[in-house]
């Protein structure tokens, strides 16, 4: 310190005080879905990134490590069952977590599977942005 300066009197940061921004991977196979997701997520201080199928999401899994999935689930080639097979076989139960939004599979017996498959949460499309953001709130507040 130089002579005739004070100390600065907030208290410096270190890692274990700064909370990390939850990232969120949005797979669905509808680009304005996809694009339309991410715009809310963002500007909800999200890190989100799209993808348009599930063989593009699970090829990035590893590079962006989600805290958190949301998946469409009536995709060609790969669906959202497979892609929530996928995630738990490579990174366990516990995280990510995975919510599955169809529009298409809304029965009983889907959300059933869903659940079986892997997904943690199931919402129908269209997806209400305060339903989203309310489920995603206590889901993401505890990252550190």
């Amino acid at each position: 310190m130089f002579p005739g300066t004070h100390a600065d009197p907030s208290p410096a940061l270190d890692d274990s005080t700064v909370r990390r921004v939850a990232r969120i991977m949005v797979v669905d196979d509808e680009r304005d879905t996809v694009m339309t997701l991410l715009e809310l997520l963002r500007g909800e201080g999200y890190e989100a990134k799209g993808f348009g199928s599930g063989k593009a999401a699970l090829e990035a899994l590893a590079g962006f490590d989600p805290d958190v999935i949301l998946s469409d689930i009536a995709m060609p080639q790969l669906t959202g069952w497979d892609v929530a097979e996928a995630v738990r076989k490579r990174m366990g139960d516990k995280r990510p977590v995975l919510i599955a939004v169809s529009g298409r599979y809304t029965a009983g017996a889907d959300k059933a599977l869903a659940q079986i498959k892997g997904f943690n949460y199931y919402l129908t499309k269209p997806c209400e942005p305060s339903a989203l953001l309310a489920l995603l709130g206590p889901l993401t507040a505890n990252l550190g």
